[in-house]
């Protein structure tokens, strides 16, 4: 016996010794998060406080507000981000469930007969179950009862897991504020896309217009030898090009309602929508604050660290693989061979407790392989947010250069256009003093046509950057519960 004993003891101490080599993890640093730069490039209009406005008071006009809403409710990618959050949150509720004994209970009707000249059946036989009566043979067998199985978190793996996935829960949260901010961001650019095509399509009505009567014009003076027949040829062209860009006109609306349909989760129909506003049009703007609100402020870089977060929760839990794990089972009931003598307590009570060690101790191979993939995960995961980092700070200093530029570029073209304005009266005055033609009247009409198609350009493109810099600053997005609860 005293053998057997110092037989376990080096067993155990065998495999706990053995057990206890774990692997180091790779030390990552974030040198990207360190070395952000205290202030963006050409931050001329950065205030101290980045200004965050919600999508309700910082979209205005009351057709893209009713556009939103429906985004918001039907959009499919929107819907599966939601379906998201419940697939993590049930893993954090999992990890939970994992920490807790597992108890079980029911019952169960057995029978058994042991040969008469076996030491079971031998012994069945002398034994009496009160003076003058023998076992029952066949022996049956009822039983009621409990059973309880617990994994001890010794070396805090289980607790490791759950943290990675509270972790990962986070991160879907933010992932479903990152679609939401981008959704809306989506909305409001396709519908300023569709504006501009609508007030391109009216000018090139205008256009078309100008030309046929600068045709009829071109085929008068041909007829009174003023003019040759290469001059109406040119002005039938120009008009044939009018005509032809139209239909582009028209597709690209088609196209762009489609976008907009597919945004909002519907097949195609009419966007409501007013064209009438569409230059006079003046979002709200934004302070761009300093490069650390965005931490704080967009939701893809908080989802990018929560999962990196999570990818360093589940390396710990890989390497705790290594560790022997102590499991406890237990078992209490009743156990009787009639189910009268069920409720004789306490002979029928029956109960055990089972404490095992166990660890690997030869193959580890699969532990190996496990704990190294969780480990290349986390780098992984950092070069994700450090991606993630770099991609924001550049698209905040690429929209900010680019707003600045834009809306110097829109008032050259503001006044290129009132200026060709002016030119067409003073070429009517001409025309009537008779000092010009009705044809170069036209031809300042038409330039004038064509600066303002300029400026619709150049209207979209600014509100398109003042879109992309409320985005690109976390704007749009709606808090969740933060998920701290489910710890």
């Amino acid at each position: 016996m005293k053998k057997l004993h110092i037989l376990y003891t080096v067993l155990v101490s065998a495999l706990v010794m053995t057990s206890c080599k774990t692997p180091q993890a790779t030390n990552i640093t974030d040198r990207v998060k360190l070395q952000l730069p205290s202030k963006f490039q050409k931050d001329s209009v950065a205030g101290t406080t980045a200004t965050v406005t919600p999508w309700r008071q910082f979209f205005s006009d009351p057709a893209l507000a009713s556009l939103i809403d429906t985004a918001l409710v039907n959009n499919q990618d929107l819907r599966m981000t939601i379906q998201q959050i419940a697939i993590a949150k049930s893993g954090v509720l999992y990890q939970k469930g994992q920490m807790m004994p597992t108890v079980s209970g029911g019952g169960s009707v057995g029978v058994s007969k042991a040969g008469r000249y076996t030491s079971e059946g031998a012994g069945n036989a002398t034994t009496e179950i009160k003076p003058g009566k023998s076992m029952p043979e066949p022996l049956m067998d009822y039983q009621i009862g409990a059973t309880a199985d617990w994994e001890v978190d010794l070396w805090h793996k289980l607790s490791s897991s759950k943290h990675a996935a509270v972790e990962h829960y986070l991160a879907t949260v933010d992932g479903r504020n990152a679609v939401l901010s981008s959704l809306i961001s989506q909305v409001a650019e396709n519908y300023y896309q569709l504006l501009a095509l609508d007030n391109k399509l009216d000018l090139i009505h205008q256009y078309i217009d100008l030309q046929k009567k600068a045709v009829e014009i071109a085929r008068i003076q041909k007829k009174a030898d003023a003019d040759t027949e290469l001059a109406v040829e040119k002005f039938e062209a120009e008009l044939a090009k009018a005509r032809a860009d139209e239909y582009t006109l028209k597709q690209q609306i088609t196209e762009s309602e489609n976008s907009l349909n597919l945004l909002l989760g519907r097949y195609p129909t009419k966007i409501d929508r007013n064209k009438d506003t569409f230059l006079s049009t003046n979002l709200q703007k934004v302070m761009t604050g300093i490069p650390s609100e965005l931490l704080t402020n967009r939701p893809d870089i908080r989802q990018a660290e929560h999962e990196l977060a999570s990818a360093k929760w589940s390396v710990d839990a890989a390497r705790k693989e290594f560790l022997p794990s102590l499991n406890i089972s237990a078992s209490i009931g009743l156990d009787a061979f009639n189910p009268t003598y069920l409720t004789k307590l306490p002979k029928s009570l029956a109960f055990s407790v089972l404490g095992g060690l166990a660890g690997p101790l030869i193959n580890k191979k699969a532990i190996q392989a496990n704990f190294q993939s969780a480990d290349a995960q986390q780098i992984e995961a950092l070069y994700e947010y450090d991606k993630t980092l770099l991609t924001a700070y550049s698209e905040v200093c690429t929209l900010m250069s680019k707003i600045d530029n834009l809306g110097k570029y829109y008032q050259l073209k503001e006044e290129e256009s009132q200026k060709l304005d002016q030119s067409i009266s003073i070429a009517n005055q001409l025309y009537l003093n008779g000092r010009s033609t009705y044809l170069d009247v036209l031809m300042d009409e038409r330039d004038a046509l064509d600066a303002r198609m300029n400026l619709l350009d150049a209207k979209e493109q600014q509100l398109s950057c003042i879109v992309g810099v409320y985005r690109s600053l976390g704007g749009g997005q709606s808090t969740l519960s933060s998920g701290k609860n489910m710890e």
